[in-house]
């Protein structure tokens, strides 16, 4: 046989083994990514972990993340378990005014590769704060490892998905209303829950704080009249937006998934 065509089939012998190697590794990756044994358990986990989370539970937090934890956060900053644990066990105890937030998981996809698991999922955060409901979805996957017979989180990636410009404007439009309702009939508790720390509203040369305000309020020193839906423009800028009626402007900002109030300027 001559060495040219010896080496050729030598070669296509070669490569086709290769591809079969290949082929057979990773279909059996994929069945081994397909077949998820443990994924009742692992979905059970996820959603108690939730709930718990939605109240802020020191024990299920304490149960579901491991010790080697690694935890890289939506909002760009990578945690271990001690800092986790650290900022639930620092949080202050909610006040009835306080923005309550209840996390839910969708779209939960579960691969696992023996006692290693890796569970993926659309993180649904549903806001209710000052009679307005706010929606965040993030994208989040997890790896779980199974040691002594339990389920650990040893790594988290959060990643926030962008609203659209509608899904905004549409909540701008609710909380813009909400705000409004709550001046007329001086509900300070509504709008401590919609309005930021640092709120200021000029009317002119005056400017009064939050707290001015809600003095005012509650000495019934203050005369707002309900302006009307039908004259307003929202103007969405990422996590800020304006609105502006026909003799006011009103500036809101999204923190963390809820749209708050931080500067109200009147004329007339």
């Amino acid at each position: 046989m001559p060495p040219l065509l010896h080496f050729l089939l030598i070669s296509a012998a070669m490569k086709t083994t290769v591809s079969a190697t290949i082929l057979l590794l990773l279909l059996t990756s994929s069945a081994l990514a397909q077949t998820a044994p443990d994924a009742a358990e692992l979905t059970k986990l996820l959603n108690d972990f939730l709930a718990g989370a939605s109240r802020n539970d020191a024990a299920i937090h304490d149960r579901f993340w491991a010790d080697d934890l690694i935890y890289t956060r939506s909002a760009g900053r990578r945690v271990n378990k001690a800092e986790v644990m650290r900022d639930v066990r620092s949080a202050p105890a909610p006040k009835p005014t306080d923005p309550k937030t209840v996390y839910t998981a969708e779209d939960v996809r579960i691969q696992q590769y023996g006692d290693t698991a890796v569970v993926a999922f659309r993180l649904v955060a549903t806001t209710e704060s000052g009679g307005t409901k706010n929606i965040a979805n993030l994208l989040n996957s997890g790896t779980f490892v199974k040691r002594d017979g339990k389920w650990q989180v040893v790594n988290w990636q959060s990643t926030r998905m962008p609203r659209t410009e509608a899904e905004s404007k549409t909540e701008v439009t609710t909380a813009n209303a909400a705000f409004h309702e709550a001046m007329v009939s001086a509900g300070i508790d509504k709008l401590t829950a919609l309005t930021d720390e640092t709120f200021v509203w000029s009317q002119g040369s005056v400017q009064t704080t939050r707290e001015q305000l809600f003095d005012n309020l509650r000495a019934r020193k203050v005369k707002y009249g309900k302006p009307d839906p039908a004259k307003v423009s929202i103007s969405v800028y990422g996590d800020t937006a304006i609105v502006r009626g026909e003799s006011y402007t009103l500036i809101f900002v999204n923190q963390l998934g809820v749209w708050r109030a931080v500067a109200l300027h009147t004329s007339g």
